[in-house]
């Protein structure tokens, strides 16, 4: 109510802070750039559902809500009647080919990924795990299925159900606790962050709102934002603005030399989220190629994953 509000925000997880009056912040060799890659690997499920062993991913895991096999979160992606054919292969193109052609690119230019990886992916590829964890990239969780986003309808019990699944898979695959956390489609209600910091996640990237990372205001943890460019999300870019892939190439390119040009009073970060199902089509894959190039053809770069360029931010901030 009106009555009611105070002067600052009108939520309360982090505090409003202008960059122009922030202290200096340095990476790595006095880098002027944190770049990290986000792959977003995920599953589309063949039908709408809670219950991974009735038409979600065949034995892989149990519901994550006992009550109900509607979903309280959930979202349909296209919006078409299940099953979406479509949909459904357009994405496992990501998971068959286009993966291992945005890899190669990543090889030829020394980027380690960051890998938002939900449930169901988790427990059912662990061919694609394994070629992760080769190439020394890092997991983070990414919910349940990209049908199932995180959103007020669920109750603060479904969504930390919903939350432990997600984790708890990946933990499984890898053999590791995923630091990270980056919510399907953005989604989070207002308990997320809470939820978050009470089950030790390190770094959330659904606030896409800085060219820096910041700390987020919990109860308990040490919760921080990394804020990806959403403007430069592939699936932003081309699925919802149609934009031209030549224009897409250009405008990463232009993000990147302002950033880099700030980035000698004090450093920025430009995190940039890809999905394999797009950028790995091979019209696509030639100019993310072209981007990369011009990106990693300049000095004072620092390659990082999401984890490497919290816990640095971290350590200057608390000197």
């Amino acid at each position: 109510m009106s009555a009611e509000r105070k002067h600052g925000y009108d939520q309360p997880y982090y505090e409003w802070s202008p960059i122009s009056t922030r202290q200096r912040l340095t990476w790595p060799n006095n880098a002027r750039i944190a770049l990290c890659v986000i792959l977003s690997v995920e599953h589309y499920q063949w039908r709408a559902t809670n219950n991974f062993a009735d038409g979600g991913v065949p034995g892989a895991l149990p519901p994550y809500s006992h009550k109900s096999t509607e979903l309280p979160g959930g979202v349909s992606g296209s919006g078409r009647p299940y099953p979406d054919v479509m949909s459904y292969s357009q994405r496992e193109y990501g998971k068959r080919v286009g993966i291992f052609r945005v890899m190669n690119i990543l090889d030829t230019y020394g980027i380690r990924a960051t890998v938002a990886i939900d449930a169901s992916t988790a427990a059912n590829y662990p061919f694609l795990i394994k070629q992760f964890q080769q190439r020394g990239y890092e997991m983070m969780a990414h919910g349940v299925a990209i049908n199932q986003m995180i959103s007020s309808k669920m109750t603060q019990e479904e969504e930390r159900g919903h939350i432990r699944l997600s984790i708890d898979a990946v933990t499984k695959a890898t053999g590791s606790k995923p630091l990270g956390w980056f919510g399907p489609e953005y989604g989070e209600s207002k308990n997320t962050v809470a939820i978050l910091a009470d089950e030790g996640i390190s770094y959330v990237c659904d606030w896409p709102n800085d060219d820096q990372p910041y700390p987020m205001k919990t109860l308990t943890g040490d919760l921080y934002s990394l804020p990806i460019l959403l403007s430069l999300d592939d699936e932003y870019t081309h699925w919802i603005n149609k934009i031209q892939i030549d224009t897409y190439s250009k405008m990463i390119t232009d993000a990147f030399d302002v950033l880099y040009r700030e980035g000698a009073e004090t450093g920025r970060m430009m995190v940039l989220n890809f999905h394999p199902w797009l950028m790995g089509t091979p019209f696509r894959s030639k100019y993310l190629e072209l981007a990369l190039s011009h990106i990693c053809g300049h000095k004072e770069i620092w390659k990082a994953t999401a984890s490497e360029i919290v816990d640095w931010h971290r350590g200057q901030t608390a000197k």
